[in-house]
């Protein structure tokens, strides 16, 4: 079968991966064990390439952007540790994703440094990818290529679904075996001595697509208010909506692994399966 075999939604705090977490990452426990559990899952999946969605990459305005070198690296410290990965770029695919989407009225847009898909050519990738890729997709054999996409969060939310959608007719139109993430911490105003402070559109924010997932209807985010989302201070909501348009239409269903709050934001975990 091609097209989408696997998806997940998948936090991306550097504290769960053991060897950088330190003391903060036995904090977040339950969400190192579904990272895990997604992990084992993936691999069973077989994805040839898998496609990441991530807030914090380079951003083209009015676009989704997608990483286009040859291949993509990343490397990530804490507790005095490092941890890296690297994979090589699904160049055809990001072809087809650009087409697809043009397709649909969505605007996406590759970023090429160096010659396109030249192997030499590299660019970086940040925390939003190298955490989700370090529990899925660093060891698998053989290793999958990767999409990388970024959002401009400013893009009209109908645009989301789209894009997703466009990620998985591209996919099928390659004959691609596909998993996509969903790269997404949830409310940041939890803690008042957080970064963002405290706000208890947070909570509320995060029990609200916790409910979604467990009702199978991601499409209940686009319904969110806008102003309270802000205050929520989510990095969530895009990539969920890009995740409800790729399986829209298919048997993917959702379960959720945990979700907990160990710092000032939420994570949560879900796979969808057939």
């Amino acid at each position: 079968m091609s097209g989408l075999v696997f998806a997940c939604i998948a936090p991306h705090g550097g504290m769960v991966i053991p060897t950088i977490g330190g003391a903060e990452g036995r904090k977040a426990l339950a969400t190192r064990a579904a990272m895990e559990e997604l992990g084992r899952r993936m691999a069973a999946a077989r994805p040839e390439t898998i496609v990441l969605v991530t807030p914090h990459g380079v951003r083209v305005d009015g676009h989704f952007s997608l990483l286009d070198t040859g291949r993509v690296a990343g490397e990530l410290g804490g507790n005095g540790r490092t941890v890296s990965v690297e994979f090589r770029v699904d160049n055809p695919l990001n072809e087809a994703i650009v087409a697809a989407a043009d397709g649909l009225g969505v605007p996406a847009a590759k970023v090429v440094h160096g010659a396109p898909g030249d192997p030499a050519s590299c660019l970086p990738l940040d925390w939003g990818a190298i955490v989700p890729f370090w529990f899925m997709g660093r060891e698998l054999t053989p290793k999958p290529r990767v999409v990388v996409a970024c959002p401009d969060r400013r893009l009209d939310w109908a645009r989301f679904p789209q894009f997703g959608a466009a990620v998985r007719r591209a996919a099928e139109g390659l004959g691609r075996r596909i998993a996509f993430i969903a790269s997404a911490d949830l409310g940041h105003a939890h803690d008042p001595k957080g970064p963002y402070g405290f706000d208890p559109a947070a909570a509320e924010f995060d029990a609200a697509t916790v409910e979604a997932v467990k009702a199978q209807d991601l499409g209940r985010l686009l319904t969110f208010d806008r102003a309270w989302v802000t205050r929520a201070k989510p990095d969530a909501l895009w990539q969920i909506l890009n995740l409800h348009g790729a399986i829209a239409g298919t048997p993917l269903r959702g379960e959720l692994l945990s979700y907990e709050v160990p710092t000032y934001f939420g994570m949560l975990c879900a796979a969808y399966e057939c």
